[in-house]
């Protein structure tokens, strides 16, 4: 490549990655790398997306997408040089894909509303399931996000009929896995029959936020921001006691926990 190359071109980009993996002046750390081993990179980044775009800072979120490209590109030229396929057969089956399933974008079938086009995005889906012989329960990934992965399960068993007719009977299915969490506990379990357990009553919720029309995962992110403000209050009344936080009592850090739930609703 040269220094000439326009840096926006996605050529040049293949060709930095080129240069970077060739076994003789390349770079090291890029040659010696995997599948496997780029595979927590790529997640990585496809977080940091979603943090950008989580903080609506627009500049972060281009250097972040340049990122997750870049690694689309590293498996891609691995793969090349594999002899299985390249980046333009990467584009390429994106775009037969995107192509085949809207039709009524590029083809002559009518779908009016967003919730059509999902039934009949995941109707697609099925008979491509179905022409490779798969089952229902194929192509979910394995390496989704536990709470995520439990809610594509969930719905993918709906498409069938395997489903809960509404949420209020679900609670009592959550009663019942509690219950048997506590036994557990009480009769001193192992950590895998109590980890079993506990994995049952959040597989329950999961169902619970769906019949809701919620994402666990989103729910899940609300809370985890709510205690962090709340911890930062906690802080902040150590600071201003003049005292470092583990100095706090139990009962002095709710105190300040309850002054910081009192202000979330007076801020309401």
């Amino acid at each position: 490549m040269s220094t000439n190359d326009d840096p926006r071109s996605i050529q040049t980009l293949l060709a930095i990655m080129a240069r970077l993996r060739n076994p003789e002046t390349g770079c090291p750390w890029d040659i010696e790398q995997t599948f496997a081993t780029i595979a927590p990179y790529t997640l990585e980044e496809a977080y940091e997306v979603a943090d950008a775009i989580e903080r609506g800072d627009m500049d972060q979120l281009r250097d972040e997408l340049g990122d997750l490209l870049f690694q689309v590109v590293f498996h891609s030229r691995m793969a090349e040089e594999a002899g299985a396929f390249a980046f333009a057969d990467v584009v390429g089956s994106i775009s037969e894909k995107m192509l085949r399933r809207h039709p009524h974008v590029f083809g002559d079938a009518d779908v009016k509303t967003a919730d059509a086009q999902t039934a009949a995005w995941e109707e697609h889906k099925r008979k491509e399931r179905q022409a490779k012989g798969g089952g229902v329960m194929d192509d979910i990934p394995v390496a989704l996000p536990a709470l995520t992965r439990a809610l594509k399960i969930q719905k993918r068993a709906a498409t069938v009929g395997f489903d809960w007719k509404e949420a209020r009977p679900i609670f009592d299915k959550l009663d019942e896995e509690v219950g048997e969490l506590r036994a557990a506990m009480a009769e001193n379990a192992s950590k895998e029959k109590l980890a079993d357990e506990l994995g049952d009553i959040l597989f329950v919720v999961v169902n619970i936020a769906r019949h809701l029309g919620l994402k666990p995962e989103d729910a899940l992110a609300g809370t985890n921001r709510k205690f962090l403000q709340r911890f930062a209050f906690v802080e902040a009344q150590a600071r201003n006691a003049g005292k470092a936080l583990s100095e706090l009592t139990l009962e002095e850090m709710e105190a300040a926990w309850t002054i910081a739930k009192s202000l979330e609703r007076n801020l309401a």
